[in-house]
This record gives C-alpha cells, sequence and structure tokens, in this order.
C-alpha cells in the first residue's frame, strides 16, 4: 500500500473496560468507497468470550437478523474447517479469547458499501487469536448486512462481559 494510502478517522483505546467500542457514526468520513479497521490486542475481562460486531445507522448498530457470515477457520490444534452463519443479530469476529496474558485477538478487516443506500455493506476480514493452552486460531473470510442501506458505524462487543483496558480499535478511509 502507498505511503499516505491510510488516513485515520477515529481510533478508540480502551483505558478502562467498556461493554462496546463504536468507530465511526459522528467521525465517519464518507467521501472514502473502501474503509480498514484495525483491532489490536483485544481482549475480554471474563475468560473464553466471543468478539461480536454490528453494522451501524447514524452511530446506532442494526440489531435485525439480516447478518451473514462465511469464512475459514485455520488452527495449530486441528484440521480446517469451514464455517458459516445465516440470519444472525451479528457477525462474530473473533473465538475464545481468553483474560490470560497471553491471550489476544488482532484482526484486519475492510469495509465495503458503507456510503451507498442501494447496495449491502459488506466487509472482508483476516484475524487471528491465541488462547491459553497455546491454540492458535485464524480467521479468513467476511459477511453481509443484507439490507440496501447506508451504514456509517461498527459496534464491537464480547457475547459476555466487557472489552478491556488496552484494547485498541482504529479505522481508517482507504484514499484513492
Amino acid at each position: 500500500m502507498a505511503t499516505g494510502s491510510l488516513i485515520k478517522i477515529d481510533e478508540e483505546i480502551v483505558t478502562s473496560a467498556v461493554a462496546s467500542v463504536t468507530l465511526g457514526g459522528t467521525d465517519w468520513d464518507s467521501s472514502y468507497d473502501v474503509y480498514m479497521v484495525k483491532m489490536n490486542k483485544v481482549v475480554p475481562d471474563t475468560d473464553n468470550e466471543n468478539l461480536k460486531m454490528r453494522f451501524g445507522v447514524g452511530g446506532t448498530p442494526d440489531t435485525s437478523s439480516n447478518y451473514d457470515v462465511a469464512f475459514k477457520l485455520l488452527r495449530t490444534d486441528a484440521t480446517f474447517s469451514n464455517e458459516g452463519v445465516t440470519n444472525s443479530d451479528n457477525f462474530q469476529i473473533l473465538n475464545n479469547v481468553g483474560t490470560a496474558t497471553s491471550e489476544i485477538g488482532n484482526s484486519i478487516m475492510y469495509l465495503f458499501n458503507f456510503n451507498n443506500a442501494s447496495e449491502y455493506s459488506f466487509y472482508t476480514l483476516e484475524a487471528n487469536v491465541l488462547n491459553s493452552v497455546g491454540t492458535l486460531k485464524g480467521r479468513q473470510g467476511g459477511g453481509v448486512l443484507t439490507v440496501a442501506q447506508a451504514t456509517n458505524s461498527v459496534q464491537f462487543f464480547f457475547s459476555s462481559g466487557n472489552i478491556d483496558t488496552g484494547s485498541k480499535f482504529t479505522l481508517y478511509g482507504l484514499k484513492k
């Protein structure tokens, strides 16, 4: 990627445990066709949780059951698997993230069609998580919100508990 092609739009560094993190909303810049979200050292305050994501309109998460996802799960303790879910009320981004010192989740995702009210918003994902027993799991895939609407935010939250201190979420616009 060319130098200067990523323009930082929004960033949240968790300084005390929070229920969710939202990027975009009032900070959204609609002048980009593609966006990138980088998640670094994401951890829950409750052991063995799944990080989930929803798209939003005006900063309010879309809680409809219109989320579809498919990905390949790669793991060091077993063979790979193909996984998918349709008609969910969220996207699962990282699975089985824990609270031990070495347990963290990281991800890079790209967001598409967010500013187009006539198309479905979707994302592609590369993610990894290391759990307490040293199992490294990686996800490669993507998902779509099957509602034709302009979206302008992404919300992240764990299946239960909070996002813990030190987790970092950054939203970039990709310069044309």
